[in-house]
């Protein structure tokens, strides 16, 4: 059966992850996120081609969510409560408090329309059941799914799927090269249909860590120095951990005094969870937290909203991470006309939202609605600190999987056209980049246990020898015979099960062999032979008519026009090295290809009467089966005196 792939979101955008995949009978959505960029209709993914009906319990086997960012889990309490939703969902840990921010953020700061209620998002969480990293949970009878670390951020984790013989890994978010606090992506080699992997940085290859740490440091200090604000647009969980940790060190080896804020309690509620959850975070972090907890920072502060116009210099982390609204979009209003203020832009951000239209060049006026625009005269400066791999990630993880077939989803549409490219001409996988809405099916793997006829097994048995000349010109693999080296002679055993496989009504499937076969079908055997006569100069052979061919065979004593054969012999013999040549008296054989002495006057496979340079010529017919053709037409040509090349 097909595994079929649904793509709700993130196809060839970044954001409102969603996939529904089918495969065995079963269907399952992973991610339910929301497109920060809109709020409207197209903030969701279009749940109606899930089920025309609404009926999505029966339409859905669960929900799989790879981790807590918005883009990935934003839509789950509307689907749910206002959708109807009543299923499974498994995921590991920290939605609730990420979901409750936006809601305030949305709806109690921006006014906006209210997709869904607190009580909603505790409903949601009520049907959520936790799935720890290297856990296999077992859905039913038939569907399997086990987790396994992403890095990314706090909680995040690449699923595989089983269902029956079908397997696939959806990958969520995911790093392959760790950081300060959390560890690389690790999972285990797989046998897969499919790969659906996200493709953020589809073409970007990092440089140095370390520079970058470098030049990010160097551009907060001097900004801080000459009295100036820093703004770093970040989400709760992740980047704001990660620069946390970065900037408390160089603080301490500095010994600097100016403040660094946090806006909201949110970020101290992840860092929380990072203190709970120590085992998912990176070695480091592991191997110190008996004697320092790396997210007990010293320097860093709550912040206050009535702090915004503060004087004064200082470091403020704010959410959301693309200024897309919240908190960090109302700080940006205030400190963006001001040359002494630095907005650091950590990490990717989506069209549409105010960090992308910073990060595409330095406007000196945003548009932030229809009717308002905002002089902006601070300094810009963008680094790559996303917790996305690159794209040398992304292959090294389709290399190590070697799946069958790859989708690609989060990523930009000419990005990801490129990197569609490399994996099917590096790797030989096939690779798709739908867009939303788009549905992807693949063939997948189906094991049948089969039975076998005793004539299938004992022919199965029997040996087939293959005799071939060795070619190494080495003394010692020859054996001196009148005085020459001759090559000892090479045998093979080349025995295949060759079978078909019958499926009849109501009976197991067994391979039976082909005579049984055609027994079954009252059939006779048929065998496609090729035919061709052809002329040889007879100048072509005049070098082997003094060749001593008792040597080659007790059988070749002839005379008159008969002598061509074993002199043809001879020179196949010679032009052949390692080919399972043998002599019948009136005919050559090479495995399905036989030639002999044609002595009709008007033969039905010849195409040319003579030579075209008028010489004596003699006529051979030769036959061979469609799976000798190669080497058939390798040996006439080396009796006409051409050269293909090699067999």
């Amino acid at each position: 059966m097909a595994i079929e792939c649904l793509v709700l979101g993130a196809g060839q955008q970044v954001g409102k992850s969603c996939v529904v995949v089918s495969m065995n009978g079963k269907r399952i959505m992973f991610d339910c996120g929301m497109d920060m960029a809109y709020h409207d209709h197209r903030r969701h993914p279009d749940f109606s081609r899930i089920s025309e009906y609404g009926d999505f319990d029966k339409a859905l086997t669960c929900i799989v969510i790879t981790h807590f960012h918005l883009d990935h889990i934003g839509a789950l309490p509307y689907f749910t409560e206002v959708c109807g939703y009543r299923g499974p969902i498994y995921m590991t840990a920290l939605a609730p408090s990420m979901l409750e921010d936006y809601r305030k953020v949305m709806v109690e700061r921006r006014g906006e329309e209210e997709q869904f209620t607190s009580e909603h998002i505790v409903e949601c969480m009520k049907k959520v059941i936790a799935v720890d990293v290297k856990q296999t949970v077992q859905v039913d009878k038939d569907l399997m799914i086990r987790a396994y670390y992403a890095g990314h951020v706090l909680g995040a984790a690449m699923f595989y799927t089983k269902v029956g013989d079908s397997a696939i890994v959806y990958t969520g978010d995911y790093n392959m090269t760790p950081d300060r606090h959390l560890g690389a992506a690790q999972i285990d080699r797989l046998q897969l249909d499919l790969l659906i992997t996200e493709s953020t940085y589809a073409t970007t290859i990092r440089d140095s860590k370390y520079g970058r740490e470098a030049e990010f440091l160097k551009a907060v200090h001097k900004c801080v120095l000459g009295g100036g604000k820093v703004l770093i647009p970040t989400f709760a969980l992740g980047r704001a951990q990660e620069l946390c940790i970065l900037l408390e060190d160089y603080w301490e080896r500095m010994n600097l005094k100016i403040p660094i804020y946090f806006s909201s309690g949110l970020t101290m509620q992840a860092n929380m969870y990072y203190k709970m959850l120590i085992s998912w975070t990176s070695q480091k972090v592991k191997e110190t937290y008996s004697t320092r907890n790396a997210f007990d920072f010293k320097h860093v502060l709550n912040f206050d909203r009535s702090m915004i116009s503060a004087p004064g210099p200082c470091v403020l982390f704010a959410t959301p991470g693309w200024i897309s609204g919240g908190f960090s979009l109302e700080v940006f209003k205030q400190w963006a006309p001001s040359e002494m203020n630095l907005i650091t832009l950590p990490g990717y951000c989506a069209a549409g939202t105010i960090g992308h239209k910073l990060m595409s060049g330095k406007p000196s006026k945003i548009d932030l609605d229809k009717d308002t625009q905002l002089d902006v005269r601070c300094q810009i400066h963008q680094l790559s600190f996303s917790p996305h791999t690159d794209a040398k990630g992304i292959m090294d993880l389709v290399k190590f999987l070697s799946p069958k077939h790859v989708i690609l989803v989060h990523g930009e549409k000419p990005k990801m056209a490129t990197l569609k490219g490399r994996i099917y001409s590096e790797l030989g996988i096939r690779c798709d980049d739908p867009a939303n809405n788009e549905t992807v099916c693949i063939p997948s793997t189906h094991h049948v246990e089969v039975g076998a006829s005793n004539t299938f097994i004992r022919s199965s048995l029997n040996p087939n020898f293959n005799f071939s000349k060795m070619s190494s010109e080495d003394e010692s693999d020859s054996r001196l015979k009148d005085g020459k080296f001759m090559p000892w002679l090479q045998v093979k055993d080349e025995r295949a099960a060759e079978g078909i496989l019958v499926e009849e009504k109501g009976k197991r499937a067994k391979i039976v062999h082909l005579d049984e076969f055609l027994l079954m079908l009252g059939e006779k055997k048929h065998d496609i032979r090729f035919a061709y006569c052809f002329p040889i100069n007879t100048d072509n052979l005049e070098d082997t008519k003094s060749t001593d061919v008792s040597s080659s065979s007790n059988a070749l004593s002839v005379s008159g026009r008969s002598s061509w054969l074993p002199m043809l012999y001879i020179k196949l013999s010679d032009e052949l090295s390692g080919g399972n040549i043998q002599y019948f008296g009136e005919q050559i054989q090479v495995e399905s290809f036989s030639v002999s002495l044609c002595l009709k006057d008007r033969c039905p496979y010849r195409i040319v009467d003579s030579p075209p340079n008028k010489c004596e010529a003699v006529f051979f017919c030769c036959a061979w089966s469609i799976a000798d053709e190669k080497l058939a037409w390798k040996i006439i040509s080396i009796l006409e005196n051409r050269n293909y090349g090699t067999l």
